[in-house]
């Protein structure tokens, strides 16, 4: 659309030249001049939407090739999915939380027994209170030990109501596993710590293991619920992108109309071509490309419905064609052999003068594909 327009703009100065210049036809160019300014202004903001929504979807499609295999059958299942609104997934998001919430304070309570039976054995006090290393002259120890933690410190997080509390079971898990590897690892194995931890942490793992199965069921739900959450939130982006391709759509059919309305009254503004023009608009159609040919066919075919313009051979009378068909063939016909002229001067303008082509080439067809009032 944007190179349409573009050529529409070489193409009214072009055409401009050739209407005989009077007072009130200066007034009429001028004004045609600001109409199509505002179809550019139009266009760039048009653009940016496009280049929105191309963007959304490259990043969707990256998305859905870098998923797994199985996600395949998960996709053909959700075709026919109602989207939820986004308030209803606001709900919903809520509702999950708080129940999820309640589910993980039932777990946070189970571990607590734990944990409570765990410190109330009798080789659990040296592991209850941060390691006094100033007291006891352990001058290493923090050159051994990383991270210290103690029984104490975890029971006081667990109960932390300020927001800094274990998020979730496994994270007191790692930090229980911890305590009792930090006193593994600086005290020598055969001395009494080593041993007390090493008793107190085997007792831990049996236990862990009776409420690991009720931890790894709700990391499954967390996980589907948040796939599901995922999921919906995709949709719903989908679905309002696919409201905006629409609109944009509309809106791109709205400039095409106003391009060709203001194509067609500068057409109708052009002198009258002479016997001569015509001769040299015949000879120059002869030596277009098979591909611009075809192209100029269609343009020919917009006003002379009955026109093959895909049969192998095509006779064109040029005396036959109206003024306007006449014209739209001479500015194409000269914007194919600028093209080439300037294409010794780099590939990259060639490339932009063919898109420019293309571009005008498409929004002719679907001109001539359009049924007739």
């Amino acid at each position: 659309m944007t190179f349409t327009v573009f050529l529409f703009h070489l193409h009214f100065k072009n055409q401009m030249e050739t209407v005989t210049m009077s007072t009130p036809d200066i007034a009429e160019v001028d004004q045609f001049r600001c109409r199509v300014d505002e179809i550019f202004q139009k266009v760039d903001k048009l653009e940016k939407k496009v280049n929105e929504v191309e963007q959304f979807y490259l990043n969707a499609n990256k998305k859905k090739k870098s998923s797994s295999k199985g996600n395949s059958i998960r996709e053909e299942q959700d075709k026919g999915r109602h989207v939820p609104s986004i308030k209803k997934q606001q709900q919903d998001a809520s509702q999950r939380e708080s129940a999820a919430a309640k589910r993980m304070q039932e777990l946070m309570r189970q571990f607590g027994t734990i944990l409570r039976q765990i410190s109330q054995h009798k080789w659990a006090w040296p592991f209850m209170q941060p390691v006094d290393v100033k007291g006891l002259g352990l001058h290493d120890y923090y050159k051994v030990i990383e991270k210290p933690m103690d029984l104490g410190t975890i029971k006081n997080q667990m109960e932390a109501k300020d927001g800094t509390g274990y998020k979730n079971v496994r994270a007191i898990c790692a930090d229980v596993r911890l305590v009792f590897d930090n006193a593994m690892k600086y005290n020598e194995e055969g001395s009494d710590v080593h041993l007390m931890a090493k008793t107190l942490l085997e007792k831990f793992e049996e236990k862990w293991q009776l409420l690991l199965p009720k931890v790894t069921e709700e990391e499954k739900i967390r996980e589907e619920e948040e796939a599901e959450a995922q999921l919906n939130m995709q949709l719903v982006r989908e679905a309002s992108h696919a409201k905006k391709v629409q609109a944009i759509s509309n809106e791109l059919y709205e400039v095409d109309t106003h391009l060709e309305q203001l194509r067609e009254t500068v057409v109708q503004k052009c002198r009258k071509m002479s016997t001569k023009d015509k001769r040299n608009l015949g000879a120059a159609i002869a030596r277009l490309s098979t591909e611009d040919l075809n192209k100029a066919l269609e343009i020919i075919a917009q006003s002379n419905p009955g026109l093959q313009a895909m049969a192998e051979e095509v006779e064109i009378d040029i005396d036959a064609q109206s003024e306007s068909t006449l014209w739209r063939l001479n500015f194409f016909v000269k914007d194919v052999f600028e093209g080439c002229d300037k294409s010794t001067a780099g590939n990259k303008k060639k490339k932009r003068k063919k898109e420019i082509c293309d571009a005008i080439a498409q929004t002719v067809k679907k001109k001539s594909k359009k049924p007739s009032s």
